[in-house]
């Protein structure tokens, strides 16, 4: 038997693994049992964290042991549908672990499975190519008279799709009420249709959307942009340009607008620069698109460091009346901080404040940070302090960034200032800051402030 070493509050003690299996095992029956368990000091009621703790022990010993079946009767759990859900879930990127811990549990004459279990399997083994297993699960479901979700079936047939099985994908699709008992809605019309372009087969994908209409049932924006993403990705504009002209002069018109599909089916292909010219055209006419595809759109543009080009569109799309939300702000300042555009930055946050929102910290930290960098402390400091009183108040990753900042530039004891501002607002600073701070205190010649924040840092931790 060997020793494990667990460390509570500065004592170091040796517990044997025996003792330790017992209590995990102990907390799992506790919290997997449908009957309450009496509380007392001798054995007080576990948190949710251990029941976690106890669910994470299952999964591996389910991963690990060449017999897990062994471990998990010695465990004697009581089975319940929750638990073996979040441990088929953990258990999913190995879909061999997870039907053998599934067949465990189905062997436990207390357990009966439902379809949630049931469906979590399917989709594992789908994910891994194990077809046939995949068939048994769903025909065990039908069985024992267990409905098969439209969002299951979706998936399995897009995985099929994914992995180039188009004829297994359109096989299940047409055997969807005969075999399983289900409807082919809208959802189920969508996988099949993303699998057909999954493999360019787009005489096939506009056949099925002519099939929709046919059986009375109405594409959704889903349907548009899978097909529109399709055709893009393949460089076949026009295609895509032609399908909705036509589904408009059939009476069915896109949920979203068909501009706006096409720049969203360019930037999903990765025609950033096509993308960029149709938004050009767009304004030039007096047209924009609709604030979530101008999002994605200023978003893929400032990631490709294009930054000015953003701001410029932006304040082109405000003057024709495009309404932004709180989601461009969160894209426009900090793309222009990074490149120490800061004046601009104040204008857009300024903007922000105009249009309602309250700024918060994924705001204005980026700010603070540009500033810094700028070597304009004096201003940051002055701006940190009427974001605390104007805006939301700043966590703990705002808190760290600004000693951080604060190290690099030299100014240790603001740095000090804010750790222990920090630790008074109920937030605990990181080892690596403490560390900077105390160094570079000691490295500065104030030994004594050093002392009283390694101090704070003692009693913080209790070390």
């Amino acid at each position: 038997m060997f020793l494990l070493r667990r460390y509570t509050r500065g004592s170091l003690f040796p517990i044997s693994t025996t003792d330790y299996r017992a209590s995990i095992s102990s907390t799992i029956r506790h919290f997997t049992s449908l009957e309450p368990l009496q509380t007392s000091e001798s054995n007080p009621a576990p948190t949710k964290g251990d029941y976690y703790a106890a669910i994470n022990h299952v999964v591996n010993l389910v991963r690990r042991e060449i017999h897990p079946e062994r471990s998990l009767n010695r465990l004697r759990l009581p089975v319940t549908s929750e638990f073996v859900f979040r441990v088929l879930r953990a258990t999913s990127r190995s879909a061999n672990d997870s039907l053998r811990f599934f067949n465990w549990a189905r062997s436990n004459p207390n357990y009966t499975p439902t379809s949630m279990e049931y469906e979590q399997l399917a989709k594992s083994l789908a994910s891994h190519k194990k077809y046939e297993s995949m068939w048994k699960i769903l025909k065990q479901m039908k069985d024992l008279s267990l409905n098969i979700s439209g969002e299951t079936l979706s998936f399995i047939i897009e995985q099929y799709g994914r992995n180039g099985h188009v004829d297994q994908a359109v096989e299940l699709f047409n055997g969807v009420e005969k075999t399983l008992g289900c409807k082919q809605t809208v959802e189920v019309y969508n996988s099949l249709l993303h699998a057909l372009c999954e493999v360019r087969m787009f005489h096939g994908a506009y056949a099925l959307i002519r099939r929709m209409i046919r059986k009375g049932i109405k594409p959704d924006k889903r349907t548009y942009s899978i097909l529109v993403n399709g055709w893009c990705s393949a460089g076949k504009m026009k295609e895509a340009q032609e399908f909705l002209d036509e589904m408009s002069r059939k009476g069915f018109n896109p949920p979203a607008r068909g501009r706006d599909l096409l720049i969203e089916g360019l930037l999903n292909a990765g025609y950033l620069e096509a993308a960029k010219e149709m938004v050009s055209k767009m304004t030039k006419g007096g047209f924009v698109p609709d604030v979530k595809t101008f999002n994605t759109l200023v978003e893929a543009i400032s990631k490709s460091g294009e930054v000015e080009f953003c701001v410029e569109m932006y304040y082109t799309a405000c003057k024709l009346g495009l309404s932004v939300d709180i989601d461009t702000y969160k894209i426009l300042i900090p793309a222009v901080s990074k490149i120490g555009k800061i004046d601009e930055a104040f204008r857009l946050l300024n903007n922000c404040v105009e249009d309602g929102h309250k700024p918060f910290p994924s705001l204005y930290a980026p700010i603070i940070k540009g500033m810094c960098r700028n070597g304009m402390f004096d201003d940051a400091f002055s701006f940190f302090s009427d974001m605390k009183v104007k805006a939301h108040p700043p966590n703990r990753p705002v808190y760290t960034m600004l000693i951080t900042m604060c190290g690099r530039g030299g100014k240790f004891v603001d740095a000090a200032n804010y750790l222990v501002e920090m630790t008074e607002v109920g937030l605990v600073p990181i080892s690596r800051c403490f560390d900077m701070v105390t160094d570079g205190l000691k490295n500065s010649g104030k030994h004594d402030l050093a002392m009283r924040i390694e101090q704070l840092e003692v009693q913080l931790r209790g070390v």
